[in-house]
């Protein structure tokens, strides 16, 4: 398990999530391999919403996610994760989704998210640790239509013809998530959804900050100065930042991810809070009257 030419560095992916197991290839290793990832590597699009575009090349998410312990979106996760499963030892296979979540009946997306199957013993299995607030933190049979209880949430996938539907039971409703297919994706096909979501100027990865992160008690997930937070037994609580000190401390405290300093971060950060900005130009007017009049 050392690192080859074509291979990531498992002992360093090992000890970035915490996970002293001996791997094999078996359901056990991989809902552990699971449990670790989802508490350590946050969900987060810190990249896309600075003004930078995502390198999702194998090579820059390890270095990414790995070495410079940040997080990142599904094209990161769930590719760094393929990775790491298959030189376990596990068939894993790419897919893509259409996302569903919060839409209108009538929204027709394109198939933008990235998804894995996971054989294990015969069966397969969805896993998708790169959903931001309802991120499966377990694998759930795609070959069973029943709820399927995990440690954030029950799910079930249900077939319409060659698609299939995953929900996520919500206050006692059944909310659609994603549908999907079970044709294998390229690193290109990627790229195009990649390309689109942290670039184009409509992504909500370009428009807001969004950062997610399971714990074990409950799930944490930030959406430009909201921070949520879901109990596994209880109700939601929501707070609002005041500032951008508070929500960097924020993003570092519960997230693990370090907003890079400079100009272009600041003036992203700040426009966060734009009754803040607005309060400082009139502070700013005022001072250069008082001078103008002195």
């Amino acid at each position: 398990m050392t690192k080859s030419a074509n291979n990531i560095d498992l002992q360093a992916y090992f000890k970035r999530i915490g996970y002293d197991g001996v791997p094999a290839n078996d359901l056990q290793t991989l809902r552990d391999l699971l449990t670790h990832h989802v508490r350590t590597i946050p969900f987060e699009n810190v990249t896309s919403f600075l003004g930078s575009p995502v390198d999702i090349e194998i090579s820059a998410i390890e270095d990414k996610l790995v070495r410079h312990r940040r997080g990142g979106y599904c094209f990161e996760q769930n590719a760094l994760l393929r990775e790491v499963l298959q030189q376990v030892g596990f068939t894993v296979t790419g897919l893509a989704a259409r996302v569903l979540w919060q839409a209108s009946p009538d929204h027709q997306p394109a198939q933008s998210h990235m998804i894995l199957q996971v054989e294990v013993g015969g069966a397969p299995y969805l896993v998708d640790v790169g959903f931001g607030s309802n991120t499966l933190t377990a694998p759930v049979r795609l070959d069973s239509p029943a709820p399927q209880s995990t440690p954030h949430g029950t799910y079930q996938i249900t077939r319409t013809g060659e698609d299939y539907l995953l929900q996520v039971k919500v206050e006692g409703v059944w909310q659609s998530m994603y549908s999907f297919d079970l044709r294998s994706r390229t690193l290109g096909d990627y790229k195009i959804a990649n390309w689109f979501c942290c670039t184009n100027p409509e992504s909500r990865f370009v428009q807001h900050l969004i950062a997610t992160r399971a714990f074990p008690e409950g799930r944490h997930a930030l959406l430009d100065r909201q921070l949520s937070y879901q109990p596994i037994v209880g109700p939601k609580s929501v707070i609002m930042l005041a500032n951008v000190e508070e929500l960097r401390r924020t993003l570092l405290d519960i997230f693990g991810i370090e907003v890079p300093a400079g100009l272009i971060a600041e003036q992203k950060l700040e426009a966060i809070f734009p009754e803040k900005s607005l309060s400082q130009l009139v502070k700013g007017k005022d001072l250069l009257m008082n001078r103008e009049v002195s």
